[in-house]
């Protein structure tokens, strides 16, 4: 059973457990972006031989430098998965499961260059893996892009029940009395424009 099967329960109720897996998938593609930024920093220090990385380290595959390149693009994927994830593609959400998933293992071969810090960026993955595959269907992505949207845009303002009949009311009056004074009735004399 895929994610994308599952519905979320109707209700109060629902709408927490929905609201806390929206917030799941959005908690993951920052984890994405900021692992991203991390993994870009930590290519171009290994591809260049900086001198934080421990020394005389034995890889299983390549060397230092090798890894940094492999991380460097791994980054480069990462960002553009979770730039993705915001936009809410759904494409993008198994595209950043399967790069997450190869910077997981990436991080494990090269576990001699910066052991403490690659098992730190392994149990972030974790993390993100989980977020994007627990609560990360077609509705929640599309969910989170809108709030993501809203937050963004101004909401129009909405006016109070039966504020609209009032104001009907208030306008005719408001024509009558412009009338007994000589003025022209209409919206140009609400808005402040000259009336035609």
């Amino acid at each position: 059973m895929t994610s994308s099967t599952i519905k979320p329960a109707s209700g109060a109720g629902g709408q927490q457990a929905e609201g806390r897996g929206l917030g799941l998938v959005l908690f993951a593609a920052i984890l994405l972006f900021v692992i991203g930024v991390f993994n870009l920093i930590w290519g171009i220090a290994a591809i260049f031989n900086s001198h934080f990385f421990t020394t005389h380290a034995h890889y299983v595959i390549g060397d230092l430098r090798a890894w940094g390149w492999v991380t460097l693009i791994l980054a480069i994927l990462q960002l553009g998965a979770a730039d993705g994830i915001l936009t809410g593609n759904q494409l993008a959400r198994w595209f950043a499961v399967a790069v997450v998933g190869l910077n997981a293992i990436a991080m494990m071969l090269a576990l001699p260059s910066y052991p403490v810090w690659g098992v730190i960026v392994i149990a972030v993955d974790i993390v993100a893996l989980y977020g994007l595959c627990a609560y990360g269907s077609r509705p929640g992505v599309a969910a989170v892009h809108g709030r993501l949207a809203a937050r963004v845009r101004p909401q129009p303002h909405r006016a109070a029940p039966g504020a609209g009949r009032a104001a009907g009311r208030g306008r005719e009056v408001g024509d009558a009395a412009a009338a007994r004074l000589g003025a022209a009735p209409g919206p140009g004399r609400l808005t402040g424009r000259p009336s035609r």
